[in-house]
């Protein structure tokens, strides 16, 4: 590894790089070991999207679904018992990593049914259930921001479980979720927990709030609104950076930290970008900043690694301006609160559509497994 290399520039500038992908033939092939090795990933991230896609688009399982169809198993038992020997094997492949960071990184990320995001009670309960059956103290389980999530958040990481929160857009939200972590630390704390060994990352995603707020702009069709394209899933993160700052230090957060606490540290999802017009590292190279996480599509990794230029922190010194920007949009009459409220029930939907998709296909994959048996 070297450290002329753009991701390893990164590194340097203090971002995480994780891969936002996990699939058997990376596990069997050496491919994930050969993008740590090269390319300075040091954790990944899975969704319900993620796994549909390694499942079905793979004969790397036909054997153990046929094993699991011989036993009766049906398709949510299957795609658990699947999921999670994945992501055990990913975290054995981190171990390393994991010793050597002392857990901050060398994380792989499950994420619970996302079904049961609006049950409180539900998400807790399955949170403990992916914890036991992964077993690997560098697992972390995802659990959607929603407003129920953030009682399940404060209630698993109270248990001694590290989490990966996910699916935030707003800053209100996501100064919610850092409030949650810190009631969970303080639970855990009453609990008897190590609080070194529990971690957390807040999944704050990006270019969707581009994506969303440019078909607006593009809808006004003025000049004025052509300048702001592009800009404001940068504005929406750094600010998000800004509240991170403010809430690690705070009197309530020193107490913890004095114990041995570890902030939540912010995560940048949804970094691949998604209008060919702009540059393919826009959201890795625009994001840097000691204490991040940039999760990546390997296309956005390969990108970043080719031909990204790192130049140190972008983030600290850009608040003013973001916030400029930010109020600008609401001058237009593009509400954030409306774009970000609509990012996350379509998040949402998108994670339930994908799950039942995978559901669906795999008990095709279990039934098909027990005629030829």
């Amino acid at each position: 590894m070297t450290n002329e290399t753009p991701t390893a520039q990164l590194s340097a500038a203090g971002v995480s790089i994780w891969l936002d992908d996990l699939s058997r033939t990376r596990l069997t092939t050496g491919n994930l070991q050969e993008l740590i090795a090269e390319k300075n990933v040091v954790g990944v991230t899975t969704n319900p999207s993620i796994f549909e896609a390694a499942i079905t688009k793979s004969d790397a399982y036909k054997a153990e679904l046929a094993e699991l169809s011989a036993k009766g198993i049906a398709a949510e038992e299957a795609v658990f018992e699947l999921t999670t020997a994945d992501v055990a094997a990913g975290c054995d492949v981190f171990a390393e990593i994991a010793a050597s960071t002392k857990g901050v990184d060398g994380r792989v990320s499950i994420e619970v049914d996302p079904r049961k995001a609006w049950d409180t009670e539900g998400t807790i309960a399955e949170a403990k259930r992916l914890y036991a059956k992964v077993d690997k103290k560098n697992v972390y389980i995802k659990i959607p921001a929603t407003l129920e999530g953030l009682e399940a958040i404060t209630a698993t990481l109270g248990a001694g479980i590290s989490v990966n929160v996910t699916l935030i857009f707003s800053l209100e939200r996501y100064r919610a979720v850092m409030n949650a972590y810190i009631s969970g630390i303080e639970l855990a704390k009453a609990n008897g927990h190590n609080l070194a060994d529990i971690h957390s990352v807040a999944s704050f995603f990006v270019s969707r709030v581009d994506s969303e707020i440019d078909k607006r702009l593009d809808a006004l069709g003025t000049d004025g609104a052509k300048e702001l394209k592009g800009k404001a899933g940068l504005a929406n993160a750094r600010l998000a950076y800004q509240a991170f700052e403010e809430t690690f230090a705070s009197e309530r957060w020193a107490l913890l930290a004095g114990a041995g606490a570890l902030p939540q540290r912010p995560l940048w999802a949804s970094t691949g970008v998604k209008d060919p017009a702009y540059p393919d590292t826009l959201y890795v190279t625009e994001l840097a900043a000691a204490n991040v996480v940039n999760t990546m599509p390997e296309k956005t990794l390969d990108a970043t690694f080719d031909h990204g230029v790192v130049t140190g922190d972008t983030i600290t010194g850009t608040y003013e301006e973001s916030n400029a920007l930010l109020n600008r949009l609401e001058g237009l009459g593009i509400s954030y609160n409306d774009v970000v409220g609509l990012l996350e029930s379509e998040g949402l939907e998108k994670f339930v559509a994908s799950w039942k998709d995978l559901l669906n296909h795999v008990q095709e994959a279990l039934d098909a497994a027990g005629k030829e048996a």
